[in-house]
């Protein structure tokens, strides 16, 4: 049994982040708890926990990534194993929020399945949800439990720091990400630019122009995730026609679906910066690749979590 300032507690990692959840474990100096995730010959989920999880607050690591039905029938399975084995707290460290960019009606007779999934994993018996960089801010209102939302933000403005990156313009990739390229270029004083696109199709996007100027400037481009790649590459293209440097960029979660490796490795980046929010194969690692660990930002929160402490420090850079 795990003790923390008192307190009962267990973690585990379920099969979308096992090496987070490790990384996470060694440095909160908590052991990983045993579990076992089978299927059985229809493909259902079984789960079963090793040990005693009666009155503990419990942490469960897991990413709604590809598979996603997968991961998250998993991760709903768990839970309810979880509550009715008398767990005191079900606290779910969920880096990757599956099915977030379904966050609203676009069209008629169209789902809102951000806030079908929030039901599901309230439901099952979540009592926290601890994500990372939601695509849409306003999904923490489909929850009627608490949720924290972590940013990536202060890691990447360590990491333009250390690699000394100058005379760059934060570029967002399209309009509704402009706030987000501002609060990337605020500590540093930097200019921004917005890539002005369309979407003709989903996963299809086109450049139409660029807004403000990055003529003998370093890119850095900011988004939240990567797919299949296509409108970062459009926009990696468009700013190099238009005189750039060096464009670089930064994203919280590495979906990487089809052509993206080949997109993202041919399109003319520096580096291409994302965090480990997404387990990536070998398969899906290229030369221009720098992973930043989220490690260190989800065992602080969990720190924070069990001695009643606010999250808000970290959510601020270093720099200011």
């Amino acid at each position: 049994m795990a003790l923390y300032h008192g307190e009962k507690i267990k973690l585990f990692a379920l099969t979308a982040s096992e090496k987070l959840a490790k990384e996470v474990s060694d440095l909160l100096g908590v052991p990983l708890s045993g579990c076992q995730i089978s299927r059985f010959a229809d493909g259902e989920v079984g789960v079963n926990i090793d040990e005693t999880v009666r009155g503990h607050k419990v942490f469960v690591v897991q990413s709604t990534s590809s598979p996603v039905n997968e991961h998250l029938m998993e991760l709903l399975i768990f839970i309810d194993a979880l509550k009715r084995a008398s767990a005191r707290e079900i606290n779910i460290v969920m880096p990757y929020y599956g099915y977030s960019r379904q966050d609203r009606k676009a069209k008629s007779r169209e789902p809102i399945s951000a806030k079908l999934v929030a039901d599901l994993l309230t439901a099952a018996g979540a009592t926290r949800i601890i994500c990372l960089d939601l695509h849409a801010p306003q999904i923490q209102g489909f929850f009627n439990i608490p949720i924290d939302n972590l940013q990536g933000m202060p890691l990447f403005h360590k990491y333009i720091e250390e690699k000394k990156i100058d005379n760059f313009v934060v570029v967002s990739p399209d309009h509704g990400g402009a706030a987000r390229a501002r609060r990337l270029a605020e500590p540093f004083e930097a200019d921004i630019a917005i890539i002005d696109k369309r979407r003709p199709r989903p996963n299809v996007s086109e450049v139409m122009g660029i807004i403000g100027n990055v003529e003998g400037k370093n890119c850095v481009i900011i988004d939240d995730l990567i797919d299949t790649a296509g409108t970062v590459y459009n926009a990696c293209q468009a700013l190099k026609k238009a005189g750039a440097q060096k464009v670089y960029m930064f994203a919280s979660h590495a979906i990487l679906s089809g052509p993206a490796v080949e997109r993202l490795s041919t399109a003319g980046f520096e580096k291409v910066v994302l965090t480990n929010s997404i387990e990536l194969p070998d398969s899906k690692k290229f030369p221009q690749l720098e992973i930043i660990s989220i490690g260190g930002l989800i065992s602080k929160a969990i720190e924070r979590v069990l001695d009643d402490l606010p999250l808000s420090p970290l959510f601020d850079s270093e720099r200011k």
